[in-house]
This record gives structure tokens, C-alpha cells and sequence, in this order.
């Protein structure tokens, strides 16, 4: 263990921030939210500013946390919601806090330290099992025909999917009536319930209860898209006096973060939702009168929000309800607006959300925010991914094959699926043509979503549908695995994704490995990242390791030249928990009422232990146990028994 020497001193021969340095060697660092542009922030300076970007985000984050760790033994944590600076030199690390904030030293090794982190911040609540299989979204689904169509997609081409998200379902003013709908307005914070409107003129939603029922049978929960503004309409929107109705009361009650003059706030121009107000989440009032108006979402069935945006504090001449002023509303109101949906939501509904601080691992799940349909965003959201499970983020996603621009070229979108297939969440979505972003975004594609069927009819490849269809059963065929994964990671404090280093600290090889990564405690995860790639140099570190999609064993501590049809290694002496039908091979459709359980084990001994204690199986010399399961069917990988 290296401890570092400490020193400080006053910033700038002021008293309000203090700068820290620690002198030691180390290799790399760990942590500081999500990051895009590199896992190893060493030799960057890092500044934890909770910050909305569109697309390629660089050194910008929207989920952030000062907190770090480093491969030398040991770990910092600024306790503070203000905006913090580091400086990561050779030797050297440079801290630039404020002078009252608490500064906490972990020593031990990485998964020491992340774990006492995460102890103090708060464990992450596991989602519902659906969460973890398929999410489908578009934003251009916009009426009860985009969703029938959409299941129809799914049920005809034999797509399964978990989760449905709709953005573009509200009357896009108060973001909590279905868009369409007549009703009397309210006044003064009255409550709608779902009787109160009437929907049978509407062209866009004529049932949504009905709807959402509809999607239940099917066994699909549906997100719905929120935001946290009391918006500012613009010229040439229709009126709706409901919202006005909101906005004066937001006014009239103070429920809205203020200046700290005494104005209101109001989103900067050149920002998202520019001139609107936002919600102060620290008042109690607001919590009250904002959910109470979102009550009968949940009552018809609504199973959770997807919570965009949060990254609207452009000031710091501003002031919350509880006394919070000054920079540190910039960080702190993106983890109010989603501590305040947490509270709102029951353990069976879902949270999605892109930004977030310090206490987001107890607020899942997250997903990367807005990339374009590149390579280059592709590698910037593996990184993104990895260093936000190293600062607590367990349950993340991203967007298959990019968000936003010209269509996915089917490549990149082949190679983005198959790693989804290993994250915590997996799910395509896209930005409408014409949509918000239309001149940085250029599209020339009338469709622009980012369905698999999509991409095949695009391209003039049928064949590529059922390419895809194999990736998402598989990802199927893996869910046990994945949610036994989900519930051990957070019972222990340890990331789904983790990088190598992370596991084998003291592997010079393995610390310097960014492209690669350890899904669960099983496999060893080696996207491809570029375009047309088929193969790739993976390093495997100690142990054995046999290819999930040929059998073939490697002995670990070397670099190999990969030619699985995607590079994930078994690790020995692991296993994976899989949904099977036994006359059905992996990646093919299967009806669940013949699915079973089956273990896939690798090398000569090893274990499994599912989560809580709810049963284990050893395997040693030839034989097996079973400890409290109700697995029979255990296999062992070999060149003949294999994904």
C-alpha cells in the first residue's frame, strides 16, 4: 500500500478554497463519474461540473462525482456539492476543493476502496428483473399507432423486448398529460385522475390505460419520458392553460429554484429548454404538488419515468429552498431531481436517467446520454460506461449504434448490439428526423429509427434482421446470469462492468487495458471497436479462459488473437446461469413456458453462488454438488458444448 504524502494551502492566498496535493506513484486512476474520454485519468485535468453536451462530449460529463481512486492504494473523496478540480500529474495528484468541504482518505485495494465509498454514499437498490432484459425506444413514437405497430414489429419478426420507453407521449407543456387528451383545467395545484380526461377525440392517445394494459399481457413496462422545467412556451405552440395554470401557481408558491436576488431562475439562452422555470426538488411543497399532478400515471400503470435532463443550472447566482447557494446548486439539483423520483417510484418501477452526482449509484439506472452514430462514440461510451461503474454506477446503459446524424452503418450497429448483449442494460433508441438537433445532427434518412428492422431495410439486408434477432435472444438466454450479476454486485459493492485492472491490480498488462472488461465475476468482455473488425488482440489475464462461442481454452497472462464471432471469454473455475429451451439453441426464439435453467461451468473445479444465499454448486474432480438449487442441468464448456 502506498500512502501518499499530503500537503495544503490556501488557493490563491484565499480562504474559501484550499488546494491538495498528494505526492505518490501510481499508474492509474479510477472513478470521477462518468467519463468520455478515457477510463485512466491520469495526466488529464478532470473538473466535476455537472454539464449538458450534445454528442461527442469530451471532457464534459453529465453525471460526475469527486471521487477517485488510484492502483497505488488509495482513494479520495471531496465531500461537497461544489464544483471540484484535479489534477492528475506523474507523482502527483492536485486537489482544488472548497475550504469547508470534508476530505476522506480510503486506503486498500480498488475493490476495498469502492466498497467503502460506496457504504458511505449509499448502496445501490437492485431494479425489477424486467429492467434487465430489452428496452425499445424511438422518439418519434408519438400515438397509440407507433406503439401497436412497434409490438407488432416485435411479435412478427420475433424480437423480444422487456421495456418499452415513449418520449413524445405529453402535451409537451406540462410533460404529465397525454397529449390529445380534454379536460377542465385546474387551479390553484388541484389533481387530475385518469377519469377526468376524456380522450375520444384525441388522434394520438384514445386509451392509454387500455394501451398500457395491453403491453402488460405482453409481458412489456412502459417508461415515460420526463423533464424538469416549468416550460416556456414558444412563439407559435399552442396555448394550454393547464400549464400556465402550474407555471403561476410555481410562482405564486416559490416551488421554483430562484435568483439570488429574489427573480426567479430561468434556463440560460443557448441551453436546452431555454427561458423555462425549473422545480426546486429541496422544498417540500414542490415534491408534493409536482408528483401529486403525476399520481395517476402510476395508478393506470405507468411502471416508471425516464428522467432526462437535470443539467439546467448554468448559475451560480443562484439560491435553493433549503439555503443551498452558489455553485453548488450545479451539481446538486440534477441529484435532487432524481432523489425526488426515487422517493416517488415503488421497488417494482424503474428510473432511467442521464444525469446525476455523487449519490446517483442509489438512484439506477443510467444511461450515456446523446451520441452520434460513429466508431468514435462508440469507444467514448465503453469508457464512459467503465468509469461510471467505477464510481458506484452499477446499472448503466447507452443507445445501440448512436442516438443522433445519418443511420448506424450496419457494422457498427452489428458490433454495438453484441456488446450490449454484455452491459448492465440493453436498448436502441434515436432522435427523430427534424427533431431539436436537426442542424447539428443532419440526417438525409426519413427514418431514422434504430430498430434492428430498421437498419435491415435501410441497408436492402433482410438477412441482417435475423443476424440480430440472434443477439437479443441471446442477451434473453443470458438473463438469469446477468440478474443473478445485478443482485451479487450490489450486495457486494462491485461493478457488473469492471475494468481489468480493477480485478488484477498488480497486472501491468491488465491496468493499461481500456478496450477490455470483466461482465459479472464470469466473463471477459473485448468489444470491436472498429469498423469492419472481426478479430482483435485480447489480453487474458491469470487463469483459464475458454471462448463462450467456440470452447477453445487459453491459459491467461498473454495476448491472443481473437476469432470468436464476438471476443467474450468463460472464465475457469466460473460459471453462467442461462434461460434455455432445451430443442432450441442459443440465440433462436423460445416460448417461455419451455424454458429451463441450465448452468454452463468452466475448467476442472469452481463454484457458483447465487445470490442471498439462495443456493450454490461446486464442481470438483469429475463431480458435482448442489447446495439449495434448483439447477440439474449443469454443462461444461468445451469446444463442443458452447454458445
Amino acid at each position: 500500500m502506498n500512502r501518499p504524502e499530503i500537503r495544503t494551502e490556501a488557493a490563491d492566498g484565499g480562504q474559501v478554497k484550499t488546494r491538495m496535493y498528494l505526492t505518490a506513484e501510481y499508474r492509474c486512476v479510477y472513478g470521477l463519474g462518468e467519463r468520455f474520454n478515457g477510463v485512466n485519468q491520469i495526466g488529464k485535468h478532470v473538473v466535476c461540473r455537472v454539464e449538458e453536451k450534445f454528442c461527442n462530449q469530451g471532457e464534459v460529463s453529465y453525471l460526475v462525482s469527486p471521487f477517485f481512486m488510484t492502483d497505488s492504494g488509495f482513494g479520495v473523496y471531496i465531500e461537497t456539492d461544489e464544483v471540484t478540480e484535479f489534477d492528475f500529474r506523474k507523482d502527483e495528484i492536485i486537489c482544488l476543493y472548497p475550504s469547508d468541504a470534508k476530505v476522506i482518505l480510503f486506503y486498500g485495494s480498488m475493490k476495498e476502496i469502492l466498497t467503502q465509498y460506496i457504504s458511505m454514499i449509499g448502496r445501490p437498490a437492485v431494479p425489477p428483473e424486467y429492467a434487465f432484459g430489452i428496452w425499445v425506444s424511438a422518439n418519434g413514437w408519438s400515438c397509440e399507432r407507433d406503439v401497436y405497430k412497434t409490438v407488432e414489429c416485435l411479435e412478427k419478426k420475433r424480437f423480444p423486448a422487456s421495456v418499452m420507453v415513449l418520449e413524445a407521449w405529453s402535451d409537451e407543456a406540462t410533460f404529465y398529460i397525454f397529449n390529445g387528451a380534454e379536460y377542465e383545467p385546474r387551479e390553484d395545484g388541484g389533481i387530475f385522475r385518469y377519469e377526468d380526461f376524456d380522450f375520444s377525440k384525441s388522434v394520438y392517445w384514445t386509451d392509454p390505460k387500455g394501451m398500457i394494459d395491453a403491453l402488460h399481457e405482453k409481458q412489456i413496462r412502459l417508461v415515460l419520458w420526463q423533464i424538469p422545467v416549468y416550460k416556456k412556451m414558444d412563439a407559435g405552440e399552442e396555448e394550454n392553460i393547464q400549464h400556465e395554470n402550474d407555471t403561476q401557481e410555481a410562482l405564486r408558491r416559490g416551488l421554483c429554484v430562484m435568483n439570488k436576488d429574489g427573480t426567479p431562475y430561468r434556463i440560460p439562452e443557448g441551453h436546452w429548454f431555454a427561458g423555462s422555470l425549473l422545480p426546486d426538488f429541496s422544498n417540500p411543497e414542490t415534491k408534493e404538488s409536482w408528483f401529486a399532478s403525476r399520481r395517476y400515471l402510476l395508478d393506470i400503470g405507468v411502471d416508471g419515468f425516464k428522467t432526462d435532463g437535470g443539467e439546467f443550472i448554468c448559475s451560480e447566482d443562484v439560491r435553493f429552498h433549503d439555503g443551498t447557494e452558489g455553485n453548488a446548486c450545479i451539481n446538486r439539483y440534477s441529484q435532487d431531481y432524481l432523489d425526488a423520483y426515487t422517493d416517488f417510484i415503488s421497488g417494482e418501477q424503474v428510473m432511467f436517467s442521464r444525469a446525476g452526482y455523487s449519490r446517483s449509484a442509489a438512484t439506477p439506472i443510467h444511461w450515456a446520454g446523446d451520441h452520434m452514430s460513429t466508431n468514435d462514440e462508440l469507444k467514448n461510451v465503453l469508457s464512459a460506461g467503465l468509469s461510471a461503474a467505477m464510481s458506484g454506477i452499477f446499472f448503466w446503459s447507452f443507445d445501440i449504434g448512436g442516438f443522433a446524424g445519418e443511420l448506424p452503418s450496419m457494422d457498427l450497429y452489428r458490433r454495438s448490439t453484441a456488446m450490449a448483449v454484455f452491459t448492465p442494460v440493453m436498448q436502441w433508441h434515436s432522435e427523430p428526423v427534424g427533431g431539436q438537433f436537426k442542424e447539428i445532427a443532419a440526417n438525409e434518412v426519413l427514418q431514422n429509427e434504430r430498430s434492428p428492422w430498421n437498419i435491415a431495410q435501410a441497408n436492402h439486408s433482410p438477412g441482417f434482421e435475423k443476424e440480430m434477432r440472434y443477439w437479443h435472444w441471446l442477451r434473453m438466454n443470458l438473463l438469469p446470469y446477468i440478474y443473478d450479476t445485478a443482485r451479487s454486485c450490489a450486495e457486494r459493492c462491485r461493478p457488473m462492468m469492471r475494468p481489468l485492472g480493477y480485478e488484477w491490480q498488480k497486472d501491468e498488462r491488465a491496468v493499461k487495458m481500456e478496450d477490455e472488461y470483466l461482465f459479472g465475476d464470469s466473463l471477459l468482455v473485448a468489444p470491436l471497436l472498429e469498423e469492419n473488425e472481426t478479430e482483435r488482440e485480447v489480453y487474458l489475464p491469470d487463469g483459464e479462459w475458454y471462448g463462450l462461442f467456440s470452447g477453445i481454452r487459453y491459459k491467461g497472462l498473454q495476448e491472443i488473437r481473437s476469432k470468436e464471432s464476438f471476443p467474450v471469454y468463460l472464465r475457469g473455475g466460473y460459471g453462467i446461469r442461462l434461460a434455455r429451451d432445451p430443442d432450441v439453441r442459443a440465440g433462436e426464439p423460445m416460448e417461455l413456458q419451455n424454458m429451463h435453467e441450465q448452468l454452463l461451468i468452466a475448467g476442472e473445479e469452481g463454484s457458483y453462488q447465487l445470490p442471498s444465499g439462495t443456493g450454490k454448486i461446486v464442481w470438483k474432480d469429475g463431480g458435482i454438488i448442489f447446495n439449495n438449487t434448483n439447477i440439474t442441468d449443469v454443462r461444461s464448456i468445451t469446444e463442443k458444448e458452447h454458445l
